[in-house]
């Protein structure tokens, strides 16, 4: 598939046929890797995977990825390069350009993925900022679709932090469309002009500050952890105010019966979801811990080799 952006830096970037166009492309990929029949369309290309907060999930899916389409990763953090020395990231991002086809980038600022795409000549994915996590949305995307056979139609409850997981689902919700409630306590709401942009879009945006509105009748609840990588100073004020927002039995009870839960892991048992919950048989979370290999190697072909797919 041909996207209509060189870089990945947000879901903002893709419009509604190009997501569509990703969730299908991820499910052949899983498929054709499931039959051993895969092509690797990246021969001969180069990928730095450039990290400046440490991964399980989205290191390896990458890594992985990168190596399942024939192209070579490149690991590096800010310790393994200038950008721990203070170089420019103009000049960083125009070296690498000359080196690499690609970079896949997990850093802090979502600035930094903006300046590298802006200054570089290489596509740059955004592989998570403090601002957004497009590749996980767009992989979350993939698991909904398998499990309920359909995007349109359903509505996804956001329970917990208005961190850059909730403002990826705005802006899925934005893209196609989507019925999104995000119950988040008031010190923690998402950003203001994200939700607008959203409803600007047309897709139907309830915020609330009681996870028991954002969950009934919802078939797909969504949580993450209250104290994100950066955030463990704050750990114990965040219990405090996250009180009442676990997702437990009780709670997913209200949902649709044939309600589906995700969380984009690691998980804090006890905190922001249940033991019973992860580990029931309403969880699909291994399954969308899966899906990251499959979205990131479409998202890959899309910018480096569109004609593959």
């Amino acid at each position: 598939m041909q996207l209509n952006t060189k870089h990945l830096l947000t879901i903002r970037d893709l419009n509604a046929e190009e997501v569509r166009g990703l969730v299908q492309r991820a499910a052949d990929l899983k498929a054709a890797l499931k039959g051993q029949g895969h092509q690797p369309s990246l021969a001969g290309k180069s990928v730095a995977l450039i990290f400046d907060k440490p991964s399980t999930r989205t290191r390896v899916s990458f890594e992985v990825g990168v190596s399942q389409l024939g192209a070579k990763p490149l690991f590096m953090t800010s310790r393994d390069s200038q950008l721990g020395r203070d170089e420019p990231l103009k000049d960083t991002a125009r070296v690498m350009s000359r080196y690499v086809d690609a970079m896949v980038v997990r850093t802090f600022g979502q600035e930094v993925v903006e300046e590298l795409a802006q200054w570089g000549g290489v596509p740059v994915i955004n592989a998570l900022t403090d601002r957004y996590h497009p590749c996980q949305v767009l992989s979350d995307l993939l698991t909904v679709r398998e499990h309920l056979g359909r995007l349109q139609g359903l509505t996804y409850a956001w329970l917990g932090d208005g961190n850059n997981m909730a403002h990826s689902w705005l802006e899925a919700a934005a893209a196609l469309g989507l019925n999104l409630r995000l119950a988040c306590p008031p010190d923690f709401m998402p950003d203001k002009g994200i939700v607008d942009h959203a409803r600007e879009r047309g897709a139907e945006i309830t915020i609330t500050h009681d996870p028991r509105e954002a969950v009934v009748g919802a078939q797909v609840v969504n949580t993450d952890v209250w104290a994100s990588m950066g955030q463990e100073d704050q750990a114990g004020a965040r219990r405090q105010a996250f009180d009442g927002y676990t997702l437990d039995a009780g709670l997913l009870a209200l949902a649709d019966p044939a309600a589906i839960v995700l969380h984009c892991l690691p998980a804090h048992r006890g905190e922001e979801i249940s033991e019973e919950v992860l580990e029931g048989p309403q969880s699909v979370v291994w399954d969308q811990a899966e899906n990251r290999l499959h979205m990131q190697k479409a998202i890959l072909e899309a910018l480096l080799a569109p004609q593959a797919s």
